[in-house]
């Protein structure tokens, strides 16, 4: 099958030399502006802790699922959503080197994005779930819209497995986009299965140099994690989200938590963050977690580390 104009583009452009810049050039002062606040914001706060950054938030079916979808768990409601947003969405592939990935992009594709957002899909899934207008309440809508009003690009790639060839998938992409975008913070999303690749990604110091976040919805922990500079030195902090549903029957967030009590223990400032939906599922995360309010939690923790 021959590819699409826009794919054979980038499958050139890539072989040019880029110059890849570190999130410290993020743009001083740079915040998501607000986009259906009022239908995402947390419903109910049930308990906080650690400062604020474990939060426990209610989560009710009829509410939360009822409410937001007019066919439940399958189609928002017109309120949820934009779908104008698709006419910026591309399917593009990238070559590098041995690597060829195959993505869906929304917003800046080539180049110049004030934000760079890439969201990996759990084991059944593949690059057009992120994608998803209708499903999620709607919420990987909110996404890309955030994405495309505010400059920046959303990306949901393809990629083998979830072990080091995926990392190595990953990466190139991280590095593509911070060449054409210099400076542009980097927020790397995955789900259940994906966050492995995460991991990884953030083992490895020249791919977690790149992140300014990372977001983990229903993944597992990764005890190695806590003995690298990311964790040690305050200057490779990366901020993390973590969103889990508390009937997860897939990771049981009792991990999770014990996951980000060590991390508090071993850097007790380190940029952390857990929202523990009660009486949530495995996808409820992702439903959930309101996009614009932890990635601007990343942004202004990446400014502060970076003296802006």
């Amino acid at each position: 099958m021959s590819m699409p104009a826009p794919a054979l583009a980038l499958a050139v452009a890539v072989a040019a030399a880029v110059v890849v810049m570190p999130p410290a050039a993020l743009a001083e002062g740079f915040r998501l502006a607000p986009y259906k606040d009022d239908l995402f914001t947390y419903p109910k706060i049930i308990k906080t802790d650690y400062g604020g950054d474990f939060v426990m938030v209610e989560f009710i079916e009829e509410r939360d699922v009822n409410g937001r979808d007019e066919i439940p768990l399958k189609q928002a409601f017109d309120k949820m959503v934009d779908l104008k947003v698709n006419e910026r969405k591309e399917d593009l592939r990238l070559r590098d080197g041995a690597n060829s990935t195959t993505f869906l992009a929304v917003g800046r594709t080539r180049g110049d994005a004030k934000i760079i957002v890439i969201f990996m899909h759990g084991f059944h899934g593949d690059r057009t779930l992120p994608m998803e207008d209708l499903r999620f309440g709607g919420n990987f809508n909110r996404l890309k819209n955030l994405m495309v009003r505010n400059d920046g690009v959303y990306i949901s790639p393809d990629f083998q497995g979830f072990g080091e060839q995926a990392k190595n998938q990953i990466k190139a992409l991280m590095k593509y986009y911070a060449g054409i975008s210099p400076g542009a913070p980097i927020i790397l999303g995955c789900a259940s299965t994906s966050c492995k690749i995460t991991y990884r990604l953030l083992d490895d110091p020249e791919s977690a140099a790149l992140l300014s976040g990372v977001v983990l919805f229903g993944g597992g922990r990764h005890d190695p994690f806590l003995e690298t500079p990311v964790v040690t030195n305050p200057e490779k902090w990366v901020p993390i989200y973590i969103g889990h549903g508390s009937k997860d029957a897939t990771n049981n967030w009792v991990a999770l938590e014990l996951f980000f009590k060590a991390i508090k223990k071993a850097s007790p400032d380190y940029p952390i963050k857990f929202d523990l939906f009660v009486n949530g599922v495995h996808g409820t995360p992702i439903r959930m977690s309101d996009w614009r309010m932890v990635i601007n939690w990343m942004l202004e923790v990446e400014e502060a580390k970076t003296g802006g």
